[in-house]
């Protein structure tokens, strides 16, 4: 094995990872509160690689051209623009029907993510969009008889990931929105008995997931820089697999997942053959839920009699 391929892949699968990651932090915090996957999740992160590039585009007819300030607006735009749209999802798709059968709101979420796409398809069109590189340059280390290299971008992208996953466990860790949420998460009835307004904190758990996903978006465009309205699927999926992997409802869980998955995909596709890495991806969920449908941090399900 060429070592220098070896940590070429590891460090592609990290970055690849700390993306699935952040998606993977909304499907396992909206099953944390209401016990249901929001299968529309994949779709706000394609909405946000557009809103990304609509975002540059606007601070660029301004004059804006300093990374720094692009990625500050970009950020703030995507991730509130992600997050109303995680607050409609919820309105629309799962609030009038939380007390309905469970299959219910699986239909409803899955025609939330058909409408959103063909939504994006008639508004932004068919083909295949892009933006330019925004961040050029790489380190590069020798390493045996190859070259190991790291672009700026992914640095960024690491960075970034790394942020936003610590800024959201610190707050649901350590301020009083976590106490509410994870008290929401514990037992709801007895949360809206004490006075928490359990809607308006289900409504706030779906913003703080679209703005996962937005944040995770925008970081995908500007990695590999082009995205089309059928691009939320396959890794939606494929952040769904790194949740169950973790342990669905577990935040540690969703964050290591991610990164495993993402390491096993890049070492996969480096290693045995890229044409099949997605086929890796879903025969990894396919086993997970056969040998530990748990989870690496979930907690085993107790049967109710």
């Amino acid at each position: 094995m060429n070592d220098a391929i070896f940590v070429q892949q590891l460090l592609n699968g990290l970055t690849l990872g700390a993306v699935y990651g952040l998606i993977a932090i909304g499907y396992t915090m909206v099953y944390g509160i209401i016990g249901m996957i929001n299968f529309a999740h994949g779709e706000v992160y394609m909405i946000s690689a557009y809103l990304c590039a609509i975002a540059l585009a606007l601070l660029s007819s301004f004059g804006l051209h300093s990374f720094p300030l692009l990625m500050l607006g970009t950020l703030v735009f995507t991730l509130a623009v992600t997050g109303v749209y995680g607050w409609v999802i919820e309105r629309i798709a799962y609030r009038p029907l939380r007390n309905s059968t469970r299959l219910a709101p699986l239909i409803s979420a899955i025609g939330m993510s058909l409408i959103l796409q063909n939504y994006a398809q008639l508004s932004q069109g068919p083909n295949q969009q892009g933006i330019p590189t925004l961040l050029s340059g790489a380190i590069r280390l020798q390493l045996g008889d190859g070259i190991v290299q790291l672009t700026y971008t992914k640095v960024f992208i690491l960075a970034a990931s790394l942020a936003g996953m610590g800024i959201l466990t610190w707050i649901i860790q350590c301020t009083r929105l976590g106490r509410i949420c994870r008290a929401t998460q514990q037992d709801r009835k007895m949360a809206s008995i004490l006075g928490i307004n359990t809607d308006r904190v289900i409504s706030l758990v779906f913003v703080i997931g679209a703005s996962m996903a937005g944040l995770a978006g925008v970081l995908i465009t500007l990695n590999y820089g082009t995205f089309d309205f059928y691009a939320g699927f396959i890794i939606g999926i494929k952040a769904f697999t790194a949740a169950v992997l973790g342990g669905i409802g577990s935040l540690p869980g969703a964050m290591l997942g991610g990164l495993l998955l993402g390491i096993s995909e890049a070492q996969f596709a480096g290693l045995v053959n890229s044409d099949y890495k997605d086929v890796f991806s879903f025969a990894l969920l396919v086993v997970i839920l056969i040998f530990r449908p748990q989870g690496l941090l979930g907690r085993p399900l107790v049967a109710k009699v």
